[in-house]
């Protein structure tokens, strides 16, 4: 009885640890210090008057990524003098994906004149944080006091393939409704992009 009892208390504490991967709406966001395109370090205290962020975890390679890139550099020029720049995290494994590399996302990023950060994830410590599994994949983050807490989580929009036909923009309702005062409804959407590359996938 007790080693059935042993048994149970592992597996709910399994299942607790297993839960506690990534934040959820309302949780405090991790913050970081990870290497921009520029060769600096770049953390949330380095905007000291944003009213938050858009966190995206992205990438060079995936097609969703690049489907995205000219919307993203849209709404941080839309919304970073509002208060909501956009921070993008690159969080592959090099290793496996080599387009993914530092060198290739600068490239990258003066390919495109990206208008935000671009960071590498290295050693891969911050996505699972933040519970990232694709790329690209939203974490809308707001200022309240001295915390950032995350607002919403999940697509930039309905429509990957084709901006013209989006129906809804689940990233900018968000952002506007933060900035009315407003709860971003939804809260969370399913992210749709490629899977995050690691050594054990």
């Amino acid at each position: 009885m007790k080693k059935l009892f042993l048994a149970l208390l592992l597996l709910s504490l399994s299942g607790l640890q297993l839960s506690a991967q990534g934040v959820k709406v309302g949780d405090v966001a991790p913050d970081f210090k990870l290497k921009n395109v520029d060769g600096n370090y770049v953390s949330f205290s380095d905007f000291p008057e944003a009213k938050g962020f858009v966190v995206i975890f992205t990438c060079n390679h995936c097609p969703f990524s690049i489907a995205y890139e000219d919307r993203i550099i849209a709404l941080d020029n839309k919304y970073k003098s509002k208060g909501y720049p956009v921070i993008a995290i690159n969080p592959n494994d090099p290793a496996i994906v080599p387009a993914d590399g530092f060198k290739e996302m600068k490239a990258r990023a003066d390919e495109k004149s990206f208008t935000f950060p671009y960071l590498f994830d290295e050693g891969q410590k911050i996505f699972p944080l933040y519970g990232a599994t694709r790329t690209p994949h939203v974490f809308l983050v707001t200022k309240k006091g001295k915390e950032n807490i995350v607002a919403y989580i999940g697509a930039i929009d309905d429509n990957s393939q084709d901006e013209g036909a989006v129906k809804n923009a689940y990233l900018e309702n968000a952002i506007k409704a933060l900035l009315e005062n407003r709860t971003p409804s939804p809260e969370f959407t399913k992210a749709i992009g490629c899977t995050i590359k690691t050594g054990t996938k």
